[in-house]
């Protein structure tokens, strides 16, 4: 006969919850706290990532300090980068985006952050220009009336701010020396893309080792390469007084 001292006593051989252990840890905020962090780092990694425009090299599309939103997967399934977009790459070892290491841990980790998240300081081999030409395609500068050449054809830069200065018959590309908007005939050469700065006359871009130059010259031009290409620029995200498209 059951001790009605004990009739209503907890069996001591089950468990206090009479949930199972992964219903239990799949419903802790921990649990939920991890998985967060996991799908927004698979979102950065894979899809879009915002990233802080470092320097005046892009005015007047973009400011310094803006946040655009980069869509990494604007040139995947056979998609490639095309004269105008706006594009983030890393830059390989052609490019001067050497910088020393911060020296102090706070900044080390606040750059470690902005990195990885974009709403903070990118890194220094990180940089954002415009395309101008993709592999294959013919370049020179200038026209007669100082336009970039493209494939024969004079480009419309309508977004070119404070460009090199271009006088016909007086600072052309037939003077001595000739302007600085200048730039040797170049083939782009395969896997890789020619991109320039909006703010054409305060850009590092991949023609600057170039300018004035009007005899051929491969070594001096500056390329961005596929394999190094994050992603293309479609929106400025910060501050929300500039929100739009690009």
């Amino acid at each position: 006969m059951m001790d009605p001292m004990t009739a209503d006593a907890p069996d001591a051989r089950r468990p206090a919850s009479g949930r199972p252990l992964w219903r239990r840890i799949t419903g802790s905020a921990w649990f939920h706290l991890f998985a967060a962090f996991v799908v927004f780092g698979l979102i950065l990694s894979f899809v879009a990532k915002p990233y802080w425009v470092p320097s005046g090299s892009m005015e007047q599309t973009l400011q310094v300090g803006d946040r655009v939103l980069v869509n990494r997967l604007a040139y995947v399934g056979g998609a490639t980068p095309h004269t105008g977009d706006i594009v983030v790459f890393d830059a390989g070892s052609g490019w001067d985006t050497t910088s020393a290491p911060p020296d102090n841990p706070i900044k080390a980790v606040l750059r470690w952050l902005g990195e990885v998240t974009g709403f903070g300081p990118s890194g220094p081999h990180t940089l954002i220009k415009r395309v101008i030409a993709g592999p294959g395609q013919t370049v020179k500068c200038c026209s007669a009336d100082g336009k970039l050449v493209v494939d024969g054809k004079p480009l419309a830069e309508p977004y070119v701010f404070q460009d090199f200065p271009f006088q016909p018959g007086t600072l052309d590309c037939t003077t001595t020396p000739a302007s600085p908007r200048c730039l040797p005939e170049v083939t782009v050469p395969k896997n890789s893309y020619l991109v320039m700065g909006d703010h054409r006359s305060n850009s590092s871009d991949g023609a600057i080792q170039c300018r004035g130059r009007t005899a051929p010259d491969a070594g001096c031009w500056r390329w961005a390469r596929s394999e190094e290409i994050v992603g293309k620029a479609v929106v400025i995200l910060w501050p929300v007084t500039r929100w739009s498209g690009l």
